[in-house]
């Protein structure tokens, strides 16, 4: 009987409050979707940073023939090929615990494999480039990408190699954009749930005024505080599902139509968040909208329905 009351309550509520509900909707929707897009974009930013820090490798680069800048370079020569089987060694000795992976590039092979590919006339800054232009290396695979350091001080001013360069510092300017971005997004997410608490508050209590009279006689039948403010709390509640679900159909829709359609399609070299990232953040949006509209409307009606 007390739920068929409070359900009854809240339904009448919902008809004669349909302009409040809306607000409370509105709010919660921009407020969750702010909320979600910084999820998905952090969630981005953690799936490239794991395929693209899994490809990546350090770069030892060996002592080209002819002048270089680098003091271990000052012969003026390429290393020898068994200077090379040693420093290999070494790489196998010192670091046999960060390095998984020792692979050797002689300068031909970079030439064609990465150098043609990139510009296919061989034509650099007015220049015409060929393989006897470029330098060997080594490119080493390391267990955890982050130990580059150890390979630094282990490599760095050796005899034979004149930098030694981590790839990750190619991608780090960009997830450092992708961070601030996602910081941005957070704060103004803070800013609508403040204002989605404030405006569910306030919905909550002019409903209350507005029905003053009715909880006074439900007061004097002798009904709780709790079966006179439950069905405000579900009002609350009822709108804020409807504004987290708007929420999370928007972000599927706005992964769908510019990351699933669009950006995956133009640039196929980087991994993107898809649906099932969308529906596996579902559940927390919607879930915590409801909660906050519930707290909310809980503190609201503590000071217009006390006994």
């Amino acid at each position: 009987m007390r739920i068929r009351f409070i359900l009854s309550e809240t339904w009448s509520s919902l008809r004669q409050n349909v302009s409040m509900i809306l607000s409370v909707m509105l709010v919660t929707f921009i407020s969750f979707l702010f909320i979600g897009a910084s999820g998905l974009m952090q969630a981005q930013i953690t799936k490239a940073k794991g395929d693209w820090y899994d490809k990546v490798e350090v770069v030892v680069w060996l002592c080209p023939d002819g002048n270089s800048q680098a003091a271990s370079c000052a012969t003026g020569k390429a290393p020898s090929k068994n200077e090379i089987v040693k420093l290999e060694s070494t790489i196998t000795n010192e670091l046999g615990d960060v390095v998984s992976k020792i692979t050797y590039q002689s300068r031909e092979d970079f030439y064609k494999n990465t150098f043609l590919k990139q510009y296919p006339n061989g034509s650099y800054e007015g220049h015409t480039i060929t393989a006897a232009n470029m330098q060997d290396s080594l490119r080493l695979k390391l267990t955890d990408p982050t130990k580059y350091q150890a390979v630094s001080q282990v490599l760095s001013g050796r005899d034979g190699v004149e930098e030694v360069q981590d790839q990750r510092q190619i991608f780090d300017p960009v997830f450092s954009i992708l961070n601030r971005g996602t910081a941005v997004t957070v704060v103004l997410a803070a800013v609508m749930v403040v204002v989605a608490i404030l405006l569910t508050g306030t919905t909550i209590r002019m409903s209350a005024a507005a029905r003053k009279n009715e909880t006074e006689i439900m007061r004097l039948v002798g009904a709780s505080n709790w079966i006179i403010r439950l069905p405000f709390i579900l009002e609350g509640m009822v709108a804020s599902l409807l504004g987290s679900l708007l929420a999370a159909g928007a972000l599927s829709a706005i992964v769908k139509i510019f990351i699933t359609d669009w950006l995956a399609k133009t640039v196929q070299w980087m991994p993107y968040v898809n649906q099932a990232t969308v529906w596996l953040m579902a559940p927390a949006l919607v879930i915590g909208a409801m909660l906050l509209s519930a707290c909310a409307s809980a503190v609201s009606l503590r000071r217009y329905l006390k006994a």
